[in-house]
C-alpha cells in the first residue's frame, strides 16, 4: 500500500498546538477563530476526524472534543454521508475585515486557553452612546472608592473591635445550621428576609431603642448600604432633591444621586443639620441623617433639632432616612431613642447595621419601614438579589436568642471606650494647625480640625509613611460646597480597630513624624 498525501478543504497550515497544555481545547480556539474571522468560510467542508489528527499529529479524541464543542455551538454542522461542514453564518454577524495576528499563517505558538478572541478584547468607542448615557455617567461620578487593603490598623475608620468578636460561638452556631438545615430554608426564601431574625430585631430594638415596631415592618439587608440604596431607588424621582448632612457620609450621597437626585449639601452645626436651610429647599422630598452620631463630625443632634426635622416632614410629606450606623456606641447613658421611635406620622425609614458590633464583612443589616412601603421595599429588593443568605440569616437569629448579641454588645462598647480614652491620653498636646480634642462621647471615631487643606495632607501623608491611617475631614464634603476649602479640612480618626497597645505604637510614630512630643 501507498501512502497518499493528505487532501484538506482547508490548509492546517499555522495551527500550532502547544502540548503543556489542553489539545483540544486549543484546536477548538484555532478552529473557531477561523471561523469568526472570515479564513474558513461558511459551507467549507472540514477534513475527517482521523485525518486532522494525523495532520496535527495529535490523537483523534482531541479532534473529536473540539468538534464536539464546535457543533454544540453551531460553528460546524453535519451532513448525513458528506461528512463535516462550516455552518452556514449571516455575513452580518462577522467582522467587515480579518485582524491581524501576530503570525502570517494565522496563529502564534501560545495560544489562550481562554475562550476570548481578539476581536472581543478591542476597546468599545468612548463616543459610543451605550457608555455616554445617563445612568452610567452618574455612576462614573458617585462610586465607592476601593477599601484599604491589609488588616486593621490604626486609625481606619467604620472598624470596629472585631478581633474580639467570638467567632468560636458563631462557628458551633453556624455548624449546627448546617449540620441538619430545615430543607424549607434552602428553597428560595421571603425578600423581606428570615421571619426569626425579624422579629428578634424588632424585639431588641423595642428594648434598646424604645422602638415601637414589630417583625412585619423589617427588610432585611445586605449591609446598611443596600438600605439607603434601596430608599433611593424607591422614594426619589430623577431631579427630586435630597437634603445630605454636609459634611457627611458620602456613600449614602452617591446613592441618591445614581438614583438621579440632585443633592443639597446642608450645614451642620453643634445640634446637627440645620433645620432652617433645610426649610429653604423647596424642592426637597427627602433627607438623609445620622442623628446618633453625625458621620463625620460626632455631633449628636438634639431633642430640639430632632423635633424640628420631624415636623419639616410632616409638613412637607418629606421622607427623613434615618441611618443608625453605630448608635449602640454611646459612653455615658444608654443609646438614645431614635427618630423613629419619635416618628408619629410614618415618615421615617430607619437604616440599622450588624456590621458596627460585628464586623463589616458580614454584610448584614435591616431597614425598619413604616408599614405602607414594606411590601414595595421587599419586591424591589427581590428584583436585585432575592433574599440574603439564609445560613447568615439564621446564624444570627440564635445568636441573638441565645444572648450572645447582647453580651457581644457590652464587650465592644467597653473596648471602644478603652480604645477611645489610649488614643485621648495618648493624643499630642500641641500639634501645629491641628485644633483641640472634641468631646467624644459616642460612636467609634474622632474629628479633629485642622486649619488648612494642605496641612491636611501634610499629616495625612506623614502618617502614612510610617503606617498610619487618618482621613481627611476635607472628603467629606460634596465637591460644590460653598464653604471656603481650608473651612473644610480635620483629621479623622477612628479608635475602635485595634487594640490599645498599637493604638499607642501608633501614636509614638506620628510624635515622631509629625516632630511633636
Amino acid at each position: 500500500m501507498t501512502d497518499a498525501p493528505l487532501s484538506l478543504s482547508f490548509n492546517p497550515a499555522g495551527i500550532e498546538l502547544d502540548r503543556r497544555q489542553g489539545l483540544s481545547r486549543q484546536l477548538y480556539q484555532a478552529l473557531r477563530l477561523r471561523v469568526l474571522d472570515g479564513r474558513l468560510a461558511s459551507g467549507t467542508r472540514l477534513p475527517a476526524s482521523r485525518d486532522l489528527a494525523a495532520a496535527l499529529a495529535i490523537s483523534r479524541n482531541s479532534v473529536v472534543r473540539a468538534y464536539d464543542q464546535l457543533y454544540a455551538e453551531g460553528f460546524i454542522e453535519g451532513r448525513v454521508g458528506d461528512g463535516t461542514y462550516v455552518a452556514q453564518l449571516p455575513q452580518a454577524a462577522l467582522p467587515a475585515k480579518k485582524l491581524s495576528t501576530k503570525v502570517s499563517t494565522g496563529f502564534s505558538t501560545g495560544l489562550s486557553t481562554t475562550l476570548s478572541t481578539n476581536w472581543l478584547d478591542l476597546p468599545v468607542d468612548p463616543s459610543s452612546k451605550v457608555i455616554h448615557n445617563d445612568p452610567l455617567a452618574r455612576v462614573k461620578n458617585n462610586h465607592l472608592p476601593s477599601p484599604p487593603s491589609g488588616p486593621p490598623r490604626a486609625f481606619r475608620v467604620g472598624v470596629p473591635a472585631f478581633d474580639l468578636f467570638p467567632f468560636e460561638v458563631w462557628a458551633k452556631l453556624n455548624a449546627a445550621f448546617w449540620r441538619k438545615p430545615d430543607l424549607q430554608q434552602l428553597c428560595y426564601g421571603d425578600p423581606a428576609g428570615d421571619a426569626r431574625l425579624r422579629g428578634m430585631i424588632a424585639a431588641y430594638l423595642r428594648s434598646s431603642r424604645g422602638m415601637q415596631c414589630t417583625a412585619e415592618q423589617i427588610v432585611i439587608t445586605s449591609g446598611a448600604q443596600q438600605g439607603i440604596s434601596l430608599c433611593a431607588q424607591l422614594l426619589v424621582e430623577p431631579g427630586d432633591g435630597v437634603a445630605i448632612e454636609n459634611p457627611g457620609y458620602r456613600a449614602a450621597g452617591h446613592a441618591f444621586a445614581v438614583a438621579g437626585a440632585k443633592l443639597h449639601g446642608v450645614a451642620v452645626d453643634g445640634e446637627g443639620i440645620d433645620c432652617a436651610e433645610l426649610a429653604q429647599l423647596r424642592d426637597c422630598r427627602l433627607t438623609y441623617v445620622t442623628p446618633s452620631h453625625q458621620y463625620p463630625t460626632g455631633v449628636v443632634m438634639s431633642l430640639a433639632r430632632r423635633l424640628e426635622l420631624l415636623a419639616w416632614a410632616e409638613r412637607t410629606q418629606g421622607w427623613i432616612v434615618e441611618d443608625d450606623y453605630d448608635g449602640e456606641y454611646r459612653y455615658s447613658g444608654a443609646p438614645l431613642a431614635p427618630l423613629a421611635a419619635l416618628d408619629r406620622q410614618g415618615r421615617v425609614l430607619y437604616v440599622g447595621t450588624f456590621g458596627k458590633v460585628a464586623f463589616p464583612a458580614l454584610r448584614l443589616g435591616y431597614l425598619v419601614l413604616p408599614t405602607g412601603l414594606v411590601q414595595a421595599f421587599a419586591q424591589r429588593r427581590a428584583v436585585d438579589v432575592r433574599h440574603s443568605e439564609v445560613s447568615i440569616q439564621a446564624v444570627m437569629a440564635e445568636f441573638m436568642a441565645a444572648g450572645h448579641f447582647q453580651r457581644h454588645i457590652r464587650r465592644m462598647r467597653r473596648a471602644a471606650l478603652s480604645r477611645r480614652n489610649a488614643l485621648l491620653n495618648g493624643w499630642p498636646a500641641e500639634i501645629p494647625g491641628v485644633g483641640p480634642l472634641p468631646t467624644v462621647a459616642a460612636g467609634l471615631h474622632m474629628t479633629v480640625p485642622v486649619d488648612s487643606v494642605a496641612r491636611e495632607r501634610e499629616l495625612i501623608e506623614l502618617a502614612q509613611s510610617v503606617d498610619v491611617e487618618i482621613n481627611g475631614l476635607s472628603s467629606y464634603w460634596l465637591p460644590d460646597s460653598t464653604t471656603p476649602m481650608d473651612q473644610r479640612a480635620g483629621l479623622v480618626l477612628g479608635f475602635a480597630a485595634v487594640p490599645e497597645k498599637a493604638i499607642e505604637s501608633a501614636l509614638e510614630r506620628l510624635r515622631s513624624v509629625w516632630k511633636v512630643r
